[in-house]
């Protein structure tokens, strides 16, 4: 702890305070994606490249920034959007400039997870990344030489700050920090406030005096960046499904930020809420038939016992699962109340039979003592107001004696101590957070009820089963009940590896980040089990290709890991399986239109049977058979917006518009053919008016404006919209 904290409301001031504590050599450790102090940032940021005798290395992961169109068009598209969204919000400097190639010399960034596809071909990234597991973060940062941290934090009452948004490394960075700087290195620990970030306690609340610096001005404070809702297509809707019917009542989840992981979620209240819409599809996939793995590990009920979240990010799906009743799964941060609450010796409603099982446990004695008191005030078990006194229970005027194996004693103990509900119960344990604007205002808006049921934590407390500060392997196992570790992947091999985070020809998509920590705690939990989602196929270069492909000369989880996986066709089980049953059960899956290429690669290679046959009903994996079986539910009960857009209702369409425009252009002959097209397109009729004015070409004078008029004409023809319709359906699962 810092006995000189600087409370500083000058931004030149601070970056003077930080080089006077540290001097010009400076590796300075930022948080993955929100919790970035931007103010500060920027000002050191400024301040080196105006200086180049300071040497800066900025370590951090998921450097947000504005999307940008690389193409007129789709510069059109996005500036009134990025405007509405992001208008108030300060850039990062130095993200801008690593995307455009100019850093200066002195200036190094290194991160260890990028927005996926963000720097496939920016080759000064592609050599500074750092390939690490989430876990393994806080190591490789000290290791690097962080001497400096930043963090944006929220105020609380008092000397209290919270680290909100991004505990994840911080809890465990700062007194790694602290042990560097008593051996004699110097540090500088530097929180910025910003009054809009959420204040979220338990783990997350830290004094003040954990920093040296705090930066505070309030008229400066910015709106938190949001990463906008994304449509939920038919086939993410399908995976989602099916996901959703591997998960267990009384059970643990952790899930994903992306389109994937909105439809599990959406999936999930479907079938909590609406149970015979839910099984209708499920009746039409003849699920239990098919994939009996849905039978012996999920459910197709209502979630009465409810789940418990347990998840490196809160993504706002968490959110909506506690609105909808189904995030309800309370745990414990005691060992022995986990396991007998696991159990069902002790309930939520405190009871005689409770503190005879605690009893037994050896968690209390009798006659009760003081410390006995003291943890059955803690739980709820007892009421707020009751303490020992002189070796008695009192309760107000009322003095009770605390022998739990006398019958009067019992009696007065459940008419005046017991109380009404366990207490310092969490339904969710998240690591950091991010979403859409939507979901802060929500986190603001959390009753205090609320609030106290999310612990954001250690990403070492979450992402591993290994004793933490927080909790010891034993009280982690007790809370991970039925876990079910759900992630997406971007190809899957026939051998049973994954590929999530880059291509074979070495450049990074994006990073491994937590997902090979889930995969393999999945493994070493009783009764939890590992679920990577994918689509079975892409469009590439102007034509559609497999997800599930025979090899791949890179993987994230190697297949000696392999689990569940799941496209749009269906489940594979791949755990404990022979080859030939893997190879086979990930065909299953696959789009009908690669089945008999990927079947007869694995039988050249000796790994299926020669004379096998692909049966019928794994051929009806096609586009068309994903929309019938959706189509059991009833219309609107796959909504493509689910929880919210950020969209116009034109710029839904245009969206959609645009995609088709630059999957037509993908290849040098589509490009000259959707050209040729576009200049013998005809005038916009009345109904393309309010999609010519959204993107500026209601009035074209230039050749290149005039171009783009008819490309966003020859698109919106190609959509084939209807007469009286100058509004797209919002909630069209073809968005």
């Amino acid at each position: 702890m810092s006995e000189t904290t600087r409370r500083i409301q000058d931004l030149e001031a601070c970056v003077d305070a930080v080089i006077d504590r540290v001097g010009k050599r400076i590796t300075l450790g930022l948080p993955l994606g929100l919790g970035k102090p931007v103010r500060f940032v920027n000002a050191l940021y400024e301040r080196a490249r105006h200086d180049s005798s300071l040497q800066l290395h900025i370590v951090t992961a998921l450097s947000l920034q504005v999307p940008r169109g690389s193409s007129s068009l789709e510069r059109r598209f996005l500036e009134p959007f990025v405007k509405r969204l992001y208008g108030d919000i300060p850039e990062l400097a130095y993200a801008r400039d690593v995307s455009a190639g100019r850093l200066p010399p002195n200036v190094t960034v290194s991160e260890f997870f990028f927005k996926a596809g963000a720097f496939l071909n920016n080759q000064s990234q592609q050599r500074h990344y750092v390939c690490t597991n989430y876990t393994h973060a806080v190591r490789d940062l000290m290791a690097l030489g962080v001497n400096v941290i930043g963090q944006m934090v929220a105020p609380g009452d008092g000397d209290q700050l919270s680290l909100s948004c991004n505990p994840d490394l911080t809890l465990d960075l700062l007194p790694l920090l602290r042990e560097r700087e008593a051996e004699g290195e110097p540090v500088a620990l530097v929180a910025e406030i910003n009054r809009q970030l959420p204040f979220l306690g338990h783990h997350a609340a830290v004094p003040a005096s954990a920093f040296d610096l705090v930066y505070e001005h309030p008229a400066s404070d910015y709106p938190l960046f949001s990463a906008p809702q994304m449509a939920i297509s038919p086939e993410d809707h399908l995976i989602g499904f099916y996901a959703s019917s591997l998960l267990k009542d009384g059970g643990t989840l952790q899930v994903g930020i992306g389109s994937l992981g909105a439809a599990l979620v959406h999936s999930t209240i479907l079938r909590h809420k609406r149970t015979d819409a839910w099984r209708a599809v499920q009746q039409r996939l003849r699920l239990a038939e098919r994939f009996p793995v849905t039978t012996a590990l999920g459910g197709d009920g209502p979630f009465e016992h409810g789940l418990y979240g347990c998840s490196e990010m809160m993504v706002d799906g968490f959110l909506h699962l506690m609105a909808a009743g189904v995030l309800t799964r309370e745990v414990f941060e005691d060992e022995d109340l986990q396991r007998l609450v696991n159990e069902g010796r002790v309930g939520m409603t405190p009871s005689l039979e409770a503190l005879d099982a605690l009893r037994e446990a050896g968690v209390i004695d009798s006659p009760l003592r003081a410390r006995d008191v003291q943890w059955l005030v803690q739980y709820g078990v007892f009421r707020d107001d009751v303490v020992l006194r002189g070796g008695r229970l009192a309760v107000g005027e009322i003095g009770l004696d605390g022998d739990l194996d006398d019958d009067g004693s019992r009696a007065a103990v459940a008419r005046h101590c017991l109380g009404q509900r366990l207490a310092g119960g969490r339904v969710l344990h998240g690591g950091f957070y991010l979403g859409p604007a939507a979901f802060y205002q929500a986190l603001r808006d959390l009753t205090d009820v609320q609030r106290e049921r999310i612990c954001m934590t250690s990403v070492n407390f979450i992402n591993h089963l290994y004793d933490h500060r927080f909790g010891r392997q034993a009280l982690k196992v007790a809370q991970r009940r039925h876990g079910r570790f759900i992630n997406s992947a971007m190809m899957h091999t026939l051998s049973g590896a994954a590929v999530s985070d880059g291509l074979e020809d070495g450049r990074v998509v994006s990073g491994v980040g937590g997902q090979y920590n889930f995969v393999a705690m999945a493994h070493e939990l009783p009764g939890a089990r590992s679920i990577l989602t994918l689509r079975a196929c892409r469009e590439s270069g102007g034509r559609t290709v497999s997800n599930i492909v025979f090899n791949y000369g890179h993987c994230t989880i190697p297949r000696h890991l392999r689990d569940l996986v799941i496209t749009e066709y269906g489940i594979a089980d791949l755990r404990g399986q022979p080859d030939e049953q893997v190879y086979l059960r990930l065909i299953r899956i696959a789009d009908s239109r690669f089945q008999a290429e990927l079947l007869g690669q694995a039988q050249k290679a000796g790994k299926v049977d020669p004379a096998f046959r692909l049966p019928d009903d794994w051929q009806r994996n096609t586009p068309e058979s994903v929309r019938d079986a959706l189509a059991a539910a009833g219309d609107g009960s796959f909504p493509a917006f689910p929880f919210g857009r950020d969209l116009t209702d034109e710029e839904l369409t245009l969206g959609k518009a645009l995609n088709g425009l630059k999957a037509a252009t993908a290849t040098r002959r589509g490009k000259l053919a959707t050209f040729w097209q576009a200049l013998r397109a005809g005038e916009a009729p009345e109904r393309y008016q309010p999609y010519l004015k959204r993107m500026g070409l209601d009035r074209a004078r230039t050749p290149r404006n005039r171009l783009d008029r008819r490309l966003v004409i020859l698109a919106l023809n190609r959509l084939d919209l209807p007469e009286d319709r100058s509004r797209s359906d919002a909630t069209n699962t073809e968005s």
